[in-house]
């Protein structure tokens, strides 16, 4: 991009949760360490804004110190707190607009407010999540998707997953010497180019109790984890592990590191959520573009309770790391 600000499509989610409400306020403050393009209905945007701080100013066009809005009309109105799939359609086109924009170079990243997918499956398309559907839109035969919290009072914590959403009994079927090496380069390459992070260190957990105990409580370390692990440090990443996963999530551990793999979403996202829920981040890696995300829902009961509940930490973060990753990006 030519602008010497970042520019960032802003998706404002699901309008009857806490979405809009968040990504108005986060880029009315940072209004001037990016250049955010909102992308809703206009004039529900408008209302909501003059109702939060009359002072925030929605236009068209790009102008200084005015949120510009990238106009996705709602098929109906939205009452706080209460879905409606006729609007399914709608929030799925705002990530459609900043998908292809983002493609097209008018945006240096996404930032994605929180959506219902329930709405959009009601609404007759089959949606499985932010993730999945920017993979699918991008050509991306493989994505990553990492949490992480990138404060700068401390040493940043990032955990990726090796498998996302899968009940718990298929998540030793779904990892495999190919899966799992795919994983890591994606991971390595990403660290590289969307952090700006030269020799990054990925820790690996195991996948069974005390990294299987040598085989006694499970082969996955011996057959697939380690052979992965031996084949990315030939290759000169500086990959360790398995790592038994209850004791891997210490100080000692963690800041040496750049990075932890888990290998299933329960395994790592609770510690990470313990410690930082509200200020991490949701990052996919492995797309042609950047995208950030909060790491919470939609929250509607906030949304029906009204204005000023909602708490803005996650958009905040995931804006932040947004401008950074756009910043400290080594195109290939």
């Amino acid at each position: 991009m030519s602008n010497s600000l970042p520019v960032l499509a802003i998706t404002v989610g699901e309008p009857a949760g806490i979405g809009p409400e968040i990504a108005l306020r986060t880029a009315w403050d940072y209004r001037r360490q990016c250049r955010s393009v909102l992308i809703g209905d206009l004039d529900f945007l408008r209302e909501l804004a003059n109702r939060i701080d009359p002072a925030i100013q929605l236009t068209t066009a790009a102008q200084t110190d005015v949120l510009q809005v990238l106009h996705s009309p709602l098929a109906c109105p939205v009452i706080a707190g209460q879905l409606d799939a006729r609007n399914g359609l709608a929030v799925l086109n705002t990530l459609d607009l900043a998908i292809q924009g983002a493609l097209d170079g008018h945006f240096d990243a996404i930032v994605t407010a929180p959506l219902q997918k329930s709405t959009i499956n009601a609404a007759g398309v089959v949606f499985s999540g932010h993730t999945e559907y920017l993979a699918e839109k991008t050509n991306t035969a493989k994505v990553v998707m990492m949490l992480a919290n990138l404060s700068e009072d401390q040493h940043p914590l990032r955990v990726a997953l090796a498998t996302t959403h899968l009940p718990l009994r298929a998540v030793a079927d779904a990892i495999n010497v190919a899966e799992l090496s795919q994983i890591i380069a994606i991971l390595h390459s990403a660290l590289q180019r969307q952090f700006g992070i030269a020799q990054p260190v990925i820790l690996v957990a195991g996948l069974n109790p005390h990294a299987g105990e040598n085989g006694y409580l499970g082969r996955e370390e011996i057959d697939i984890i380690e052979p992965v692990i031996a084949a990315a440090r030939a290759q000169h990443m500086d990959v360790r592990g398995p790592y038994p996963a209850d004791t891997l999530f210490q100080e000692k551990y963690l800041t040496q590191a750049d990075c932890v793999l888990a290998m299933y979403h329960d395994q790592g996202l609770p510690v990470l959520k313990y410690a930082s829920f509200g200020r991490a981040v949701n990052i996919t890696l492995g797309l042609p573009i950047i995208r950030t995300s909060v790491d919470h829902g939609t929250a509607l009961d906030i949304a029906a309770r009204g204005l000023g509940l909602a708490d803005t930490g996650s958009m905040q973060q995931a804006m932040l790391a947004a401008i950074r990753m756009t910043k400290t990006r080594i195109t290939p």
